[in-house]
């Protein structure tokens, strides 16, 4: 790519990020510039990645193609507002600011700015993120990919539209948290018919894991998945039947539409 990346905000996310960017040689760590006003954070990702340090978020717009906004939603403005003399029309700006809508992000920037709202998840930490971007009218198609490239380093990601960004919060930025509490089920349930903790744990997120691959890896539908496990008379579809008595599908889907609707209310 030969572009500079910048970042503002050197977090669990950003870090996860920068990570991605130097093992996929999308940019080597000395082309990767970061500011963070907590000077420990700063500290261990130049230690830990060798990344460029530098003294303030004007500094990183100044330096960087494209600019990582990796800080909290409450903070999103005032960052906008410090940096936005230094944003010039050839620079991207990259927000990851939950609930912050494009038409938000461009009123704190100069007209005909290049703004890119993306929305990763958790798994992100393991490189296993799954992003979603949303780009206004002054991005092109070129530059689409190669942020496409950026955010496919620790994952996968896919351009949606704007008005899908609250769905995508409540469905791949919530959801992690509904796995776990559906692993911490599975494992509570052996756990109940007498298996050690720790094997049940590490039986039941293997399971989600290995499940969640057949369904990327072939590509069919899940309830085909469901019924090739489920043989007549035997002990999936009694567990299935179950999970239906006790509303399972409609439980879960409450959960994303209720996550949805928060992010709407951000």
């Amino acid at each position: 790519m030969s572009k500079t990346i910048g970042f503002v905000g050197a977090g669990n996310m950003g870090k996860a990020i920068m990570n991605g960017i130097i093992k996929a040689e999308i940019a080597s760590a000395q082309d990767i510039v970061v500011y963070d006003v907590y000077p420990p954070s700063l500290d261990a990702v130049q230690t830990e990645l060798g990344v460029t340090t530098t003294s303030s978020e004007k500094e990183v717009v100044q330096k960087a193609d494209i600019i990582i906004l990796a800080v909290k939603p409450n903070h999103i403005a005032e960052v906008l507002t410090t940096v936005k003399d230094e944003i010039t029309a050839d620079k991207i700006i990259v927000s990851i600011a939950a609930g912050v809508t494009l038409e938000r992000l461009s009123a704190n920037v100069p007209e005909k700015a290049k703004i890119v709202r993306v929305m990763p998840n958790t798994p992100a930490l393991v490189g296993e993120g799954m992003s979603a971007l949303s780009c206004n009218s002054f991005v092109t198609k070129v530059e689409q990919a190669e942020l496409l490239a950026i955010f496919n380093s620790f994952g996968e990601a896919e351009v949606v539209g704007d008005y899908l960004m609250d769905v995508v919060t409540g469905l791949s930025g919530s959801g992690p948290a509904f796995v776990y509490m559906f692993i911490e089920a599975l494992a509570d349930g052996a756990v109940a018919e007498g298996m050690s903790r720790a094997s049940a744990y590490k039986f039941a997120a293997q399971t989600v894991l290995g499940s969640a691959k057949v369904v990327l890896e072939t590509g069919k539908h899940p309830g085909e998945l469901k019924d090739m496990v489920s043989s007549p008379g035997g002990t999936t579809i009694a567990g299935v039947k179950s999970l239906e008595n006790d509303r399972f599908r409609a439980a879960v889907m409450n959960a994303v539409v209720a996550a949805t609707e928060k992010s709407r209310t951000l």
